[in-house]
């Protein structure tokens, strides 16, 4: 087992919750916004830094990814769009399942596309069962995966997939509504996952105050993952971290 993914599993059996700040790779290209919000985020006392995005724009995914280890002390994690957001300068990569949809390519397909990359890097590679979540409208997330997120309010049916990627072997799971949606996860969602899974519980997608992080934290999530709130208000990290982490 890799450090990052002991990192997740000792927070979760200690009942310490996680912050996750994500970095959108071509906000990179504005080098000083970007080593300010790495600023606010370890400050705030952010427990880890994501990168990457469903639709990758720039050319500079690795020198991003370089960046934001060498301004910050934090594990460094790829959250991948596709096969080419990989980088040496990462601490792990959540090599993502995507188990809410039945699109092959996102199942396995680009999985063996990435593997050789991913072991000759020697990158930790946590396997992760990612689920895509109706937020309220379609997401980027959403088109480029060319699946159907789960119905918001069919908590059953997020329980049964996260339980059948607990069986399959794989080591967390990552419920999302999509970077910028306008809900987030429903705490209820959550907490239908939490008591049927024993994996830790990733979180992201449409939270955007310390009321609907300390919710999700009660209901079950053990990481909270938060990029477009803090990209328009870099100041918000503050109260996101305290409702997380107390």
């Amino acid at each position: 087992m890799g450090e990052v993914l002991k990192f997740l599993e000792s927070a979760k059996a200690k009942g310490q919750k996680l912050l996750a700040v994500l970095i959108d790779p071509d906000f990179g290209t504005d080098e000083a916004a970007l080593e300010r919000t790495l600023q606010n985020a370890c400050m705030a006392q952010a427990d880890l830094l994501f990168v990457g995005g469903s639709l990758l724009t720039s050319a500079s995914f690795d020198r991003c990814v370089a960046l934001v280890k060498r301004w910050s002390t934090k594990p460094v994690v790829l959250f991948p769009g596709s096969p080419s957001q990989l980088s040496a300068h990462a601490d792990a990569v959540l090599f993502l399942s995507l188990i809410s949809g039945r699109n092959p390519e996102l199942l396995i397909g680009h999985h063996v596309t990435a593997a050789p990359t991913v072991k000759a890097l020697g990158i930790e590679a946590i396997p992760t069962g990612y689920m895509l979540v109706d937020g309220g409208r379609t997401t980027t997330a959403h088109y480029v995966s060319q699946s159907s997120p789960i119905p918001h309010d069919k908590p059953g049916i997020a329980a049964a997939t996260a339980l059948a990627g607990e069986l399959l072997g794989l080591r967390t799971i990552y419920l999302d509504t999509g970077s910028g949606a306008p809900k987030s996860v429903s705490p209820a969602m959550v907490a239908a996952v939490r008591a049927t899974v024993d994996l830790p519980i990733i979180v992201g997608g449409g939270i955007r105050d310390a009321e609907q992080a300390r919710a999700l934290c009660e209901a079950g999530a053990d990481v909270l993952v938060v990029g477009t709130a803090i990209e328009q208000d870099p100041e918000i990290v503050f109260a996101l971290s305290e409702a997380v982490h107390g």
